[in-house]
């Protein structure tokens, strides 16, 4: 069984007037990009490809993500939970690794992908989530699947790392000061639904 690493970009947020806070229904996916550990590939999928993203994630038994607990899974599910053929895609049934609710429950503190990804990668993020939603409401599709396969990258070097080394480089939120955490054996898989 597969390990995917994903992110999610959607057409709209929370704080537009016609959606409102917590209301994942109203959310609408542009771009979903996915790393795949058994195809050694990076992919990405639109609005329209659903039913393709969904026989990829079928066949996965594990989902590594940053904050999709709270924000990826949600509106994935949803989309998923629409298709005629749902055999196998209870997300919240898999086994998954946020690295964002690892890092919160060590620390205490939330941190973004950019600052972590500076820490232990060297390089940041190319842009803002915001900026995703203006490069879907231009068209800028390729340039769009190019910013969201970024995210998904380097959320899976620091799995990579996480895996491996059990610890991450966490810059203090208030400080900036980069300390080790160490992550327990038994806390990089969460099972129990976080909805």
């Amino acid at each position: 069984m597969d390990t995917l690493v994903f992110d999610i970009e959607t057409q709209n947020f929370f704080t537009d007037p016609d959606v409102g806070w917590n209301n994942y229904d109203a959310l609408k996916i542009s771009v979903v990009g996915v790393y795949s550990y058994e195809k050694d590939q990076y992919l990405a999928f639109d609005e329209f490809e659903m039913e393709a993203l969904a026989s990829l994630f079928r066949n996965a038994s594990q989902l590594v993500g940053f904050s999709m607990n709270r924000y990826d899974i949600p509106v994935l599910h949803r989309y998923f939970q629409a298709l005629q053929d749902v055999n196998g895609l209870d997300l919240w049934g898999k086994e998954r690794v946020d690295l964002l609710s690892e890092i919160e429950m060590a620390t205490g503190d939330r941190i973004s992908l950019d600052k972590l990804a500076l820490a232990n990668l060297g390089v940041g993020k190319t842009g803002h989530g915001s900026e995703a939603i203006t490069m879907y409401k231009n068209g800028e599709m390729e340039k769009l699947k190019s910013y969201c396969l970024m995210d998904v990258e380097l959320t899976r070097k620091l799995y990579d790392l996480y895996r491996e080394n059990k610890s991450l480089l966490v810059p203090d939120k208030k400080t900036g000061a980069v300390v080790t955490v160490n992550f327990s054996k038994g806390q990089d898989v969460q099972k129990p639904a976080l909805f």
